[in-house]
């Protein structure tokens, strides 16, 4: 008498009505609460159909095999066998949850990297589009709104209408000049400035990765003296503000498409105005907290622009681009008063700089020319020629009548009282360019860079200009493309075609400064 659900002798014996058949009670129950009808026949079935079974208490009978050790060792077999079988599936679906958890957090960790990726790009973005609101020109001025007049007048040929340099701004122009060439008459070498020997002993202090890696090198720096910040442009189409005693940067100035070749410092440190292979010129602000905002986004020129020099006044600066022009600016409101071109000549200018006292402007061009022009009249009152290659930079001495030009055959000096070259370093071979020169400010040093940084003593027209100190080019690039004195030399600052910019100077007062 087998139950005929699960075939054993049922411990509760239940017969059904219906079928005869007999059933486990907990079996039948279970199935009928589940299904309502019979498992074996199908047909409907409940409660009230079965009927208990009565019967003796009935002693299982044991097992044939543990009647004796052979059978109960076969027992104990087929039960290891199970428990290995089971062992060995059990590892199997552990391999596969560890395989399907291993995909789950390859593919959580990528969704996170595109996440962020996402975030990053949206707030690019978002900051573009600030950006760009910010620059969208309201007629908030009256000087605003005839700028943009001007900008809209259009002359023969499809030329812009520039207002000119009125007789207001030549009066103040030369007012400065008069001022400033009275001081210089009295100028004094200051007792600050750092003495020979201690540039002799100048060594790199620090080294400082302001730009991406991605596109690398520093193209222009200025540096703003009572703050001492100092300002780099770089390939990457960025500009750093970056702040030297504390080793910090103090803003990013992004914006520009391209190359950003030149940059300036201007109005106490107030704006600062940028140059870019995008054809463009910005002016930016600083704002209360320290980040620098474009202010004008200048569109003169159509090639790209190679310098900005900014006037002794502050309220002026001339931009010198690859299409042969230079243009004068009005700084507050970013208005081009006049843009000028040299009819007998077509090439490019590569560089240009401010006389210190502020009425005649050097130009450099691709065709290895110097030009002096007098910036009252805009005319060209003078050119240098004797170079080879592009001029790479230019330079004007404190002292009012020496300058100094770069190109491909290294550096000239010239004698602005005689219009001569009186003296010229060949420092490199001929396939290597000199990429930069400058005086300090106070007109005592001349450094030049290319394939390494040296310093000269200056001197007069006759003496000799000492060889002082040759840095080596750290960047191992080959190119220092830029570099200016602190102040009062005590310490310079250079760019190379790497994200660094190194600071030289003397160990002991680099940290009593900072």
């Amino acid at each position: 008498m087998n139950c005929s659900i699960s075939g054993e002798v049922p411990e509760v014996p239940v017969v059904s009505m219906k079928s005869g058949l007999i059933f486990e009670k907990r079996l039948i129950e279970r199935h009928i609460s589940d299904y309502g009808k019979c498992p074996v026949t199908g047909e409907p079935l409940t409660m009230d159909d079965i009927i208990p079974v009565k019967t003796g208490k009935i002693v299982k009978p044991r097992p044939v095999q543990a009647a004796s050790i052979p059978g109960m060792l076969g027992m104990f077999q087929i039960e290891w066998d199970g428990l290995m079988l089971s062992n060995f599936a059990l590892e199997q679906q552990l391999h596969t949850a560890r395989q399907e958890l291993s995909h789950a957090l390859y593919q959580h960790d990528a969704a996170c990297r595109v996440i962020a990726r996402l975030k990053k790009e949206r707030d690019e973005a978002r900051a573009l589009l600030a950006q760009a609101e910010r620059q969208v020109p309201v007629a908030a001025t009256t000087t605003a709104t005839n700028a943009a007049a001007a900008e809209e007048e259009m002359g023969p040929g499809g030329k812009k209408i520039r207002p000119g340099i009125s007789g207001d701004v030549i009066k103040e122009l030369q007012d400065c000049n008069a001022a400033l060439s009275q001081q210089r008459k009295r100028r004094q070498i200051p007792a600050t400035l750092a003495p020979v020997d201690a540039v002799e002993r100048y060594t790199q202090l620090n080294s400082y990765p302001l730009h991406k890696t991605n596109k690398p090198g520093i193209l222009s720096l200025d540096i703003h003296y009572p703050k001492d910040i100092i300002a780099t442009g770089g390939v990457d189409s960025n500009a750093v503000i970056f702040d030297r005693p504390s080793g910090q940067i103090v803003s990013t100035l992004s914006g520009h498409s391209k190359r950003v070749t030149s940059i300036r410092f201007a109005a106490e440190g107030e704006l600062v105005v940028t140059g870019s292979a995008d054809k463009t010129v910005r002016v930016w602000q600083s704002s209360e907290n320290g980040n620098y905002d474009c202010k004008h986004t200048l569109k003169d020129h159509s090639a790209e622009v190679q310098a900005v020099t900014v006037h002794a006044t502050n309220k002026y600066f001339v931009t010198a681009s690859l299409d042969g022009t230079w243009c004068f600016y009005e700084l507050a409101s970013g208005l081009c008063l006049a843009q000028v071109a040299d009819a007998s000549e077509s090439e490019g200018y590569t560089s240009a700089a401010f006389h210190p006292d502020g009425l005649i402007l050097g130009a450099g061009t691709s065709g290895a020319l110097v030009k002096i022009w007098d910036v009252k009249s805009q005319a060209n009152v003078a050119k240098f020629d004797g170079h080879v290659g592009a001029v790479t930079a230019i330079s004007f001495s404190e002292n009012g009548y020496f300058l100094a030009t770069a190109a491909q055959d290294g550096v000239k000096l010239w004698d602005l009282r005689k219009l001569r070259n009186f003296r010229s370093f060949t420092p490199y071979d001929e396939d290597t360019a000199t990429q930069s020169v400058e005086f300090d400010h106070s007109g005592s040093y001349l450094a030049l860079g290319g394939s390494d940084i040296r310093v000269h003593q200056a001197a007069s027209v006759k003496s000799e200009w000492n060889l002082i100190k040759t840095f080596p080019d750290l960047s191992g690039t080959g190119k220092a493309t830029c570099l200016k004195f602190g102040p009062d030399a005590k310490y310079i600052a250079v760019g190379s075609m790497d994200r660094n910019l190194r600071i030289f100077g003397l160990p002991g007062e680099d940290q009593s400064e900072s």
